[in-house]
């Protein structure tokens, strides 16, 4: 039996669309956020796609002491809150500390752990406490299977709305592979599963002092995600990737969501009849 994750008015683990989730790597600043958040709406709305809104308030994985990660908590959490108000959109974001849950679980409506701390039991523990649907995302150095202990932890909590995010899993070193059974797999635990693609391009730390990426195959690897069936697609846009302050190689521009969104809600459309006919 597959949990449905209602986060606002938007259901994970249902038949169809899959949900997107969608905006930049980390908060620059108020108005890029909000011109984003406004151009994904836009999309979303015309092409009868249900959308999340993510944007990282603080990115404290960062290859570099001296990268960019963010505005900070406080200052994030208010640009956040505004996109949430002004339209109307569910809100998800990282959280990396037990300090931080109280304040973000005002604001964000999907609190998510970066896939560096899927395995920090107090973490997955306080937040699954707060009642919020909790994203999980795989560790790049983590089995599919094994996630099956970090679900563990949060349902220890009583809550039960959890979403399982792949982002591709260490291939040798400064590179990434995505293995399409690992969709499959996770879902197989019973809960919603989500394919970070934009994340799956990466090659950590490629670039000496900051991470690289090859976003030239988001669209391949997407298309290939959602012939499996998934309940979400993740990808980070932004305006000019090749001018982001953080993740922009593998980064989308936002005037190509559309285009490529279109191609995606095509492929679920087809995939997810044959498998409603296969079930009857």
């Amino acid at each position: 039996m597959m949990e449905q994750v209602a986060v606002g008015g938007t259901r994970f683990g249902g038949n169809k669309p899959f949900v997107l989730i969608a905006g930049p790597c980390a908060i620059e600043n108020e108005d890029l956020t909000l011109r984003i958040a406004s151009g994904l709406k836009d999309i979303t709305t015309r092409l009868g796609c249900e959308l999340v809104f993510k944007a990282s308030y603080d990115k404290a994985n960062r290859t570099a002491v001296t990268s960019f990660r963010g505005l900070g908590m406080d200052h994030g959490l208010r640009i956040l809150a505004r996109v949430k108000r002004e339209f109307e959109l569910p809100i998800l974001s990282d959280i990396h500390d037990i300090s931080q849950i109280d304040a973000a679980a005002e604001v964000l409506d999907v609190l998510q752990i970066p896939a560096f701390l899927c395995r920090q039991t107090d973490l997955l523990v306080a937040a699954g406490k707060t009642g919020k649907p909790i994203n999980i995302k795989k560790g790049q150095f983590l089995a599919p299977w094994d996630m099956e202990h970090g679900v563990n932890k949060v349902v220890s909590t009583g809550n039960r709305q959890i979403l399982l995010t792949e982002r591709g899993a260490t291939f040798g070193y400064n590179n990434l592979v995505s293995d399409m059974r690992a969709l499959v797999i996770m879902r197989q635990l019973g809960y919603p599963v989500i394919f970070d693609a934009t994340h799956s391009v990466q090659l950590p730390g490629g670039a000496g002092g900051s991470s690289g990426g090859q976003r030239q195959f988001v669209g391949a690897l997407s298309r290939a995600a959602v012939a499996t069936g998934i309940d979400g697609l993740f990808w980070e846009v932004h305006e000019n990737p090749d001018q982001a302050l953080c993740d922009g190689a593998n980064s989308l521009p936002l005037a190509q969501v559309e285009t490529m969104l279109k191609q995606m809600l095509a492929i679920d459309d087809v995939v997810k009849d044959s498998l409603t006919q296969g079930d009857k």
